[in-house]
């Protein structure tokens, strides 16, 4: 056994603390799961976004940020208010899921390493995120806590294809508060996993998030949040 499958074994089957349940999301059309391994969440990739978040969109390559697996509820489940801030913010996405991995994929190959698509939130304590920004500290204090990632089941692109512009919104209590097209994103799916395995080596059963239209805004307790990509679905998240 090599010193790096160690890392993943264990002494007569044994561990000496529970291991923690494996994140997952269900695929629709069959009651097999989708493994998450990572989330990647790409940083201002709409132009309109970038430009409200007080950056100019033409001068920034791609950046990325993680996510914690256990990070994630499903579509449905109510969004806990976090502790430690009174500025949670809401940015709708489409998740890419990969079903391949490797590093260096070029461009042209991309899309074949996609399983699938489906709907999610990067929730952020906005207020933790830019004291951590002032401070030139990392981001995972207003980014990466518990319920931070709703998302919905994923959808095979065996099934849709690979959504390349439709209408992306984000509605709270009914009132419309983001919305764009993915056709804006400033970098394309298969651009955002190549420049992505160029700096991590991916994997099966990496999620992505793709990034957020304009418009984010804050959430309060009580609130109802519904989120849509077109041809690939629709989440509903209470806040509680």
């Amino acid at each position: 056994m090599t010193q790096a499958a160690t890392l993943f074994a264990s002494v007569d089957g044994e561990y000496v603390v529970p291991v923690p349940p494996l994140a997952s999301l269900p695929v629709r059309g069959t009651k097999a799961r989708f493994p998450v391994r990572r989330i990647y969440c790409v940083g201002r990739n709409y132009a309109a976004h970038a430009i409200e978040m007080g950056h100019d969109p033409n001068k920034e390559p791609p950046f990325f940020f993680q996510k914690n697996p256990d990070n994630i509820i499903l579509s449905g489940e109510a969004f806990p208010y976090p502790p430690k801030t009174s500025d949670v913010h809401f940015e709708i996405e489409m998740t890419v899921a990969l079903g391949k991995g490797g590093k260096d994929i070029p461009v042209e190959k991309a899309l074949e390493y996609v399983f699938g698509y489906g709907v999610g939130l990067d929730m952020t304590r906005r207020d933790l995120q830019g004291e951590a920004k002032d401070l030139r500290r990392p981001w995972e204090v207003g980014k990466a806590f518990e319920a931070s990632a709703p998302c919905t089941e994923i959808v095979p692109a065996s099934e849709i294809g690979h959504p390349e512009k439709g209408a992306i919104w984000l509605d709270v209590n009914g009132e419309r508060k983001q919305t764009g097209d993915l056709n804006q994103l400033i970098w394309k799916v298969p651009e955002m996993i190549s420049y992505l395995s160029g700096l991590f080596t991916l994997a099966p059963g990496d999620l992505i998030m793709s990034g957020t239209p304009a418009g984010v805004g804050a959430i309060k307790k009580g609130d109802v949040m519904r989120g849509y990509v077109e041809g690939v679905g629709e989440l509903h998240t209470p806040v509680s």
